[in-house]
């Protein structure tokens, strides 16, 4: 069953007859006169019924309209029309207020009719609400007229009496027509007879250019919104008429007959220049899917003419702005942790991807060089010898030569006896891909060495010149490199040094360690030697 409520005004002058109409609603293909029988009244809420007559002889219910014969002030009040038919309740309240005339005056000035005419045009004064009060051959009684409740004004010869019309035709509208006209017959009912009148405040405007009714909104066009969301849709018609009330309906039912969620409310508004702006607008509590699949039509009628335009819900586009922030985010996020993963692991991934990608990595024969690495070492002196002869001539060799393939060129081990110093250094520097000088704390042990400062100078030469890397091992840790060469100052500063924190263990000797993968990543690209001790670490 569908429910709908109207709201409506009445200001009636005391002791006069007042006609309060249940309205019809606009289904079509229906016959209203045979429902007049399922239309009851209330008064102020009261759940009894007013029947008339019995109760007070005034005041009775006939067909679908409530006579007060006549109104009295103590009538005013709230009154309830409810209209059953077929599966539809539908429910007008009328606000009655009956007033007296103000003192001297033949209206009050609270229940004047407001009517607009247009200056230089023709324009009609029109008593309105006359229907309800015709005699017995269905015609409406003599009208008086009056203006500022005076007679006579008709003399002039603009204003012309609109036969059948109740209407006084004004031909030439000025600005000293406007004011409050005052229209007044008799009816007369069984006998009796009472006076019925209307009073007009007429106001002048300039004529507009003439404007044709058009849509502001809607456009037939389509709005975003939520399910289960409130919204409100709104129908605007602009024109130079006022009194233009448009109204909205889906599936040719008014909106809240068709669903009694649905509110409608109506509204008008004066613009400059005679402009008038008409329009209403109802709101759906709560959208539900059922609404999206409706077109919402808002009507108005002009010229005997019906023009129609429609709005129609639709889901919200999905947000992709979120989407492409979280994955920015994530990106970032991955990014971040690869760089923190590569920076931990990037030794061991330098490592592991030369082993499984050495045919595109290995460095060509064809460079020229034939050792893969020169390598320099204090010795010669007793309080040298142990530790750096040692590392020098059994432990690198054991990783570097005989576990990792690496071919190297060990001074004191590879030269032979009588040769010049700075010239098979400089001549196996440039036949090498790497330098690694082994480095102790003692200073005394670089300067035992016959033309050490040569062999250091011809170092750093080799360096600047050929850009070949340079493998600093520390065999203990070094405080203060103020006594070194300048050479190694320089390598230093530039490229590190690796500390041995290893032993002479057998333990020491396996390149899986974390010193051995340091120095396997400085040197260059190499093929796994033959040896089964070498094994990567995972």
């Amino acid at each position: 069953v569908y429910h709908s409520m109207f709201f409506q005004y009445y200001y009636e002058l005391h002791g006069e007859p007042v006609v309060l109409k249940c309205p019809s609603p606009r289904y079509k293909h229906v016959d209203f006169s045979a429902l007049t029988h399922n239309i009851t009244w209330y008064k102020n809420d009261s759940k009894t019924m007013i029947l008339g007559r019995d109760e007070d002889p005034r005041i009775w219910a006939k067909g679908d309209a409530l006579w007060f014969l006549p109104a009295r002030q103590e009538d005013s009040g709230v009154y309830i029309c409810t209209r059953r038919s077929l599966n539809r309740t539908k429910q007008k309240i009328i606000n009655l207020k009956v007033f007296k005339n103000d003192n001297g005056l033949c209206f009050n000035g609270e229940m004047k009719y407001d009517q607009i005419v247009k200056s230089a045009n023709a324009g009609k004064i029109i008593c309105p609400d006359l229907e309800n009060f015709k005699d017995e051959d269905n015609i409406n009684p003599e009208i008086h007229w009056y203006k500022e409740c005076k007679s006579g004004f008709l003399e002039d010869k603009r204003l012309v009496l609109a036969e059948g019309e109740n209407a006084i035709l004004i031909l030439n509208v000025t600005i000293q027509d406007k004011g409050n006209y005052t229209c007044r017959m008799v009816y007369t009912h069984m006998g009796k007879q009472y006076n019925v009148s209307r009073t007009m405040n007429l106001e002048v405007k300039e004529s507009p250019l003439k404007m044709r009714p058009e849509f502001i909104y809607p456009n037939n066009n389509t709005i975003e919104v939520e399910l289960g969301s409130h919204v409100v849709m709104e129908c605007n018609v602009s024109s130079g008429v006022y009194g233009l009330l448009p109204y909205w309906q889906v599936n040719d039912e008014d909106v809240d007959s068709f669903d009694s969620t649905y509110r409608e409310q109506f509204y008008e508004e004066g613009m400059p220049h005679g402009i008038a702006v008409s329009g209403t607008k109802f709101n759906i509590s709560e959208v539900k899917l059922k609404d999206y699949t409706y077109k919402f039509f808002c009507h108005f009628i002009y010229d005997s003419q019906e023009f129609t335009s429609y709005i129609k819900l639709e889901h919200p586009a999905q947000n992709i702005r979120g989407y492409l922030i979280g994955g920015g985010i994530s990106l970032i996020f991955l990014l971040f942790l690869i760089l923190m993963i590569y920076k931990i692991f990037k030794i061991d991934i330098v490592l592991w991807y030369r082993s499984s990608c050495h045919p595109l990595l290995g460095e060509k024969v064809s460079d020229g060089k034939i050792y893969d690495a020169y390598v320099l070492y204090p010795k010669n002196r007793e309080s040298c010898l142990y530790s750096s002869d040692i590392f020098a001539l059994k432990i690198l060799p054991e990783v570097l030569e005989r576990q990792c393939g690496y071919n190297l060129f060990i001074f004191g081990r590879n030269d032979l006896a009588g040769e010049a110093v700075i010239s098979i250094t400089d001549e196996k520097i440039h036949q090498s891909r790497r330098v690694i000088i082994i480095l102790v704390p003692e200073p005394s042990c670089y300067g035992i060495l016959e033309d050490a400062s040569e062999k250091y100078l011809a170092v750093y030469n080799a360096l600047i010149q050929d850009g070949i890397k340079i493998i600093l091992i520390e065999l203990e840790k070094i405080e203060d490199y103020a006594n070194m060469p300048e050479s190694i100052k320089y390598i230093k500063q530039k490229y590190g040094a690796i500390r041995w924190k290893g032993d002479f263990s057998e333990r020491s000797h396996s390149a899986s360690t974390r010193f051995w993968k340091k120095v396997r990543y400085h040197m260059p690209s190499r093929k796994q030697g033959s040896s089964s001790g070498f094994h990567l670490s995972p």
